[in-house]
């Protein structure tokens, strides 16, 4: 019912800053709460922002908070996600996530969302 589309990622040095952007298609955002994750090689996706669904409410992994921020803009059906003093650690494919409204959870793990995008591979580099 809802299609996401993340762009924004690329290759950057340490220290550099980046936006991604999820936009959506089919159905409005509005009233669902979004998740960001990224997924690197050999490794589990792991969660790293969430924003409720007026965007009044968000939350962090430990790993990011203070350097990432989440952000959303219902009226262009857009979700971002705002990245500061990018590390190698952060070298990842980030995917943006639906919110699954009746599915229990913490908000924090990827079941806990029903539709995803295609990712888009942030690279940063020394």
């Amino acid at each position: 019912q809802v299609q996401l589309v993340e762009s924004g990622g690329g290759l950057v040095q340490a220290g550099d800053s980046l936006r991604l952007s999820c936009a959506a298609s089919g159905r409005t955002l509005r009233n669902y709460a979004m998740g960001w994750f990224r997924q690197a090689p050999g490794k589990e996706r792991e969660f790293v922002a969430r924003i409720n669904w007026t965007g009044q409410i968000t939350y962090y992994a430990d790993s990011v908070k203070g350097r990432f921020t989440i952000s959303r803009d219902d009226a262009k059906n857009t979700v971002y996600l705002q990245m500061s003093s990018l590390n190698s650690e952060d070298t990842a494919v980030y995917y943006c996530a639906r919110r699954a409204p009746a599915v229990p959870g913490t908000g924090s793990d990827p079941s806990d969302y029903d539709y995803w995008g295609q990712g888009t591979q942030v690279t940063v580099c020394s």
